[in-house]
């Protein structure tokens, strides 16, 4: 899978690069959102890989909060990525007269940096946090990496501050996004069904499908695992740790492995 995720989003990048019809703003931010999976996937499956193959099953503090930082930047940046593509298939389908003058490259090359921007200081703020913790006990990481939920579970200290920071997070880098993409889909729907043939409405929803369904699994996943509410979970601690590692591992690692073929 890890493999399939560095060939078919490479050969994506590549494309998009070499193309110079592709020189537009939705493969700007494809060529983004493919640059995110792979840097997403290498910074937790090589350190599970290494846990199933090699006897060794510790991790160094320095690599664990390292793979802590890295895999929330690439998650922070990829929501607040997906919200500036929904915008730019909002733009396209709804005001295409517009469209060139509003996606031209000042625009959306600002945007793309402020995606990033946005999940590097949400990274630097939450792993910083979670770094001044004393941590006590055997400090067993009860899941496949340096998950930042796991990781607090062996803190020895008042970790309040932690979850509300997590919270506000939660609402802007999961609240905000999802409910700017939701209100662009439905502009987006209502444009479409007014258009009178039938070719251009399939062509018109083709532009933007790709991106739905990459939504729709990405967020999905992440609003279970972060979104939830853990006192009133109906399942057990045990079964719950399983649900939290194996939904980590699919936004993790499947969604990532999809991009590019959601997006061909």
């Amino acid at each position: 899978m890890y493999l399939v995720t560095l060939l078919g989003n490479g050969v994506l990048i590549l494309v998009t690069i070499l193309d110079s019809r592709l020189h537009k703003p939705m493969y700007f931010f494809l060529r983004n959102l493919s640059f995110l999976d792979i840097c997403y996937t290498t910074s937790s499956v090589p350190l599970i890989l290494d846990s199933f193959l090699t006897p060794r099953k510790t991790v160094s503090y320095s690599t664990c909060f390292g793979q802590m930082f890295l895999s929330f930047t690439m998650g922070a940046t990829e929501c607040v990525l997906l919200g500036m593509m929904a915008f730019d298939r909002y733009m396209a389908i709804c005001n295409p007269l517009r469209y060139p003058m509003v996606m031209s490259k000042a625009a959306y090359v600002p945007m793309a940096a402020g995606s990033w921007a946005a999940g590097i200081t949400n990274s630097v703020v939450q792993t910083s946090q979670a770094v001044k913790l004393p941590f006590c006990g055997d400090n067993v990481i009860n899941h496949f990496t340096c998950e930042i939920l796991a990781v607090l579970k062996l803190a020895c200290a008042d970790i309040s501050i932690n979850v509300i920071s997590m919270v506000v997070a939660n609402v802007i880098f999961l609240g905000i996004p999802v409910l700017f993409i939701f209100f662009s889909c439905v502009f987006i729907i209502a444009t479409i069904l007014r258009i009178p043939s039938a070719e251009g409405r399939k062509k018109a929803f083709s532009t933007c499908s790709a991106h739905l369904t990459v939504v729709l699994i990405f967020y999905g996943t992440i609003l279970f695992m972060y979104g939830k509410s853990e006192s009133k979970d109906p399942l057990g601690a045990d079964k719950q740790d399983l649900a939290d590692k194996l939904t980590s591992l699919f936004y993790g690692v499947v969604t990532p492995m999809f991009t590019p073929s959601s997006t061909a």
